[in-house]
């Protein structure tokens, strides 16, 4: 659209400013988008890393005492978290093979995670201390990822824990979260088979 030169006429009305003015709103907005979705690519890239770093660490991890203290202790600062546990439904042979992993209840997976959901994201929770043991009282908002414990063994839960009740909430993608899932429940399967 060509705007016609300014005049000043008596029955003329000036709609110049009010289109350039307008423009100016429309770029800004698009400067603001174009910062958000910089911002949010750099943030998926940084917790990208952080889990490709997380991996690196479980994929090394020779015995179930390994496993446990990277999951506990590393993977927390790693991912921004300030928890870290794994922990196993009651069965017979959970206590031959897991003896370290603290116990739910049958069925708990299920209810914390939903029945053949993989992975449950938690604004509010609420730990008696079954899965995050003594760091219970800190966690606010909670990551549960479900394990399956090969062959046939009982429902295992991989969990990370916040202080920040804004660290995870129902809304967020669980691509990743699913991926170190995998990878822990893949560490915890080859260390079963190769300790029995």
């Amino acid at each position: 659209m060509t705007l016609p030169d300014r005049w000043n006429g008596q029955s003329v009305v000036d709609i110049h400013g009010f289109v350039v003015e307008s423009l100016r709103g429309e770029l800004a907005g698009l400067r603001d988008c174009a910062s958000v979705v910089i911002e949010n690519s750099r943030a998926n890239q940084a917790i990208q890393s952080r889990t490709h770093a997380a991996v690196l660490h479980l994929i090394g991890a020779p015995d179930l005492g390994v496993l446990l203290r990277i999951i506990a202790d590393d993977l927390p600062p790693l991912l921004d978290v300030d928890v870290g546990a794994l922990a196993v439904e009651k069965a017979g042979a959970v206590d031959l093979f897991l003896p370290d992993v603290p116990r739910l209840g049958v069925g708990a997976v299920d209810h914390l995670v939903g029945c053949g959901q993989p992975v449950k994201l938690y604004r509010d929770f609420t730990d008696d201390g079954a899965i995050f043991g003594a760091a219970s009282g800190l966690v606010r908002s909670a990551a549960l990822c479900r394990l399956r414990v090969e062959p046939a063994g009982p429902a295992a839960l991989f969990a990370l824990g916040a202080r920040d009740p804004a660290a995870f909430h129902p809304g967020q993608g669980t691509e990743l979260l699913r991926f170190l899932s995998d990878v822990v429940e893949v560490c915890l399967n080859r260390i079963l088979v190769t300790s029995t």
